[in-house]
């Protein structure tokens, strides 16, 4: 099985043909969409779309970890991630048969 990306430039195609806006407008209610979302994470700390699904920013503490190949340990930073949980619906729609 080859691994592919879906990249923003495909979605900003698919917005086109399936709407019909310019390939230039529908980057940009793309981009638009994206920035959007990455500041009400920033501010709220969780986005919940309906029939989708949540974001939700966690905060993860310093621990150490181990380089697998050198077996040596490191310090791994405390940082913010970004976690997602799908919808039920969203669950429904994937698991069914096409």
């Amino acid at each position: 099985m080859v691994k592919k990306n879906f990249t923003r430039k495909e979605l900003s195609n698919k917005i086109s043909k399936r709407i019909g806006f310019s390939k230039n407008y529908s980057s940009i209610i793309v981009d638009d969409f994206f920035e959007t979302l990455i500041h009400h994470l920033v501010k709220f700390k969780q986005i919940k779309i309906s029939s989708f699904g949540t974001f939700q920013v966690k905060n993860k503490k310093e621990r150490i970890g181990r380089n697998p190949k050198t077996k040596e340990e490191a310090k791994i930073s405390s940082r913010k991630v970004v976690k997602f949980r799908p919808s039920s619906f969203f669950k429904k729609k994937i698991n069914e048969k096409y």
